[in-house]
């Protein structure tokens, strides 16, 4: 695979070894996070049944839309990976695992609470070869509690956090979000704990703990979720209130909503703030509702948010989203427009802050892929590596951990380990 020689092989994370094992969504993101800030991650995917080609690797190598095979979507997830094609179920494999967990300080897993101690491969196995090892356990219920043992997707997770309740117009199904979001946020609260673990175990360095301690990172999807529902518990807690889905609106806090504009669009204005709201009831030619006292403040304007939004909204319909967004651009009111992936690829601050950056594939083609987040000023993350195909690195790896050539094509007869040619 090709990589830029323009792209920092550094990163500030540089040197730290993350060791994946799962796949699809929550665990891979979280250590595509860290890989594209340095970090050398060695995936870890099943080979495969040799009979049925294409059938091994990480499901996701198969979702959605497939570039000569493989979905464009690996090529975000996996990019800045090494992959080493393993069956794990194999002891063979498992004693592999724990030669490389040995020497590394970051190990991510998602699989069911259980699999891992099932294989031998749990923290305490792991942790008593290498006391210093970090592993992050991302689960749909986390590790303990009732629900551990109950399969969890990222679908469940948002439900039960309390997110797709809110995600409808009243008295209509809730939906979803559209994309993996319960998955999302669990992985980077897996790399916030990662990143906090790192930091203490930089404080145990010791005689006795010369790498210092390492510890487990317990992260639940639908903990996740629920961590980032703002005031609904305590809103429950203190009043019995029950928060409900309010479509486009966000309940108390007034004027946010979308406008519907005359060429069929949508204007999204946040004119909740207090002098922001003066300045917009003066571009719609609302001065009285801007010098209101009763609407100075939000907790006055929440008790008429609808006769707010429907001046906004009359105002919004006579004008194209263009002309409303750029009267309210003038006059510093927060606005925009609801952007479709064709209006992200066009725009000049995505292409100006390097979010759209041409990836060049292995036939020669381009295909743009999402840039790094967030910016470091001075240790920047970069696109180093190419998605890697399955075992691509397997050989290499395993080299590196002392198996010799003829070892590495035993373990491949037998069907344990996959990948190219030693």
């Amino acid at each position: 695979m090709e990589t830029s020689p323009s792209i920092p092989q550094g990163g500030p994370l540089a040197g730290l070894k993350v060791l994946e094992l799962g796949q699809l969504i929550a665990g891979p993101f979280a250590a595509k996070t860290l890989a594209d800030f340095g970090a050398d991650v060695v995936k870890i995917e099943p080979p495969g049944d040799p009979a049925r080609p294409g059938s091994g690797g990480d499901p996701l190598r198969k979702w959605r839309l497939l570039k000569d095979g493989t979905s464009v979507w690996w090529q975000v997830q996996s990019r800045n990976k090494r992959s080493v094609a393993l069956d794990l179920k194999d002891p063979a494999a498992q004693e592999i695992v724990r030669t490389l967990a040995a020497d590394a300080d970051v190990l991510i897993e998602n699989f069911r609470p259980g699999a891992m101690e099932g294989w031998g491969l749990g923290p305490d196995a792991l942790q008593a070869i290498n006391p210093a090892l970090i592993v992050l356990r991302i689960s749909g219920y986390g590790q303990t509690g009732p629900y551990r043992d109950k399969p969890g997707f990222g679908v469940v997770a948002e439900a039960m956090g309390g997110l797709r309740h809110l995600t409808a117009e009243p008295g209509r199904v809730p939906v979803r979000v559209g994309i993996s979001i319960g998955d999302t946020l669990a992985s980077l609260h897996g790399v916030i704990g990662i990143l906090m673990a790192l930091h203490h175990r930089q404080g145990t360095v010791s005689e006795r703990a010369p790498r210092g301690v390492g510890q487990v990172v317990d992260v639940a999807l639908y903990e996740a979720v629920f961590n980032c529902m703002e005031s609904l518990l305590p809103e429950y807690s203190a009043f019995g209130a029950v928060r409900g889905p309010a479509g486009s609106a966000l309940p108390g806090i007034a004027p946010t909503n979308a406008y519907p504009c005359k060429d069929g669009g949508y204007a999204l204005i946040a004119g909740n703030g207090d002098s922001i709201y003066k300045r917009l009831m003066g571009v719609i030619g609302r001065p009285d509702l801007g010098a209101d006292p009763a609407l100075a403040d939000n907790a006055g304007r929440v008790l008429r948010v609808d006769e707010i939004d429907a001046a906004i909204g009359e105002w919004t319909a006579q004008r194209s989203v263009a002309e409303v967004l750029a009267a309210l651009d003038a006059a510093h009111v927060p606005a925009g427009r609801i952007y479709t992936i064709a209006d992200i690829a066009a725009d000049p601050h995505y292409k100006a802050r390097g979010m759209l950056q041409d990836l060049r594939m292995q036939d020669g083609s381009t295909m743009a892929v999402p840039g790094i987040v967030p910016k470091l000023s001075l240790t920047p993350g970069g696109h180093r590596r190419n998605a890697p195909a399955l075992g691509q690195d397997t050989d290499s790896v395993l080299r590196e951990i002392g198996l010799s050539a003829q070892q590495i094509r035993a373990l491949k007869e037998r069907g344990i380990v996959a990948g190219e040619a030693s």
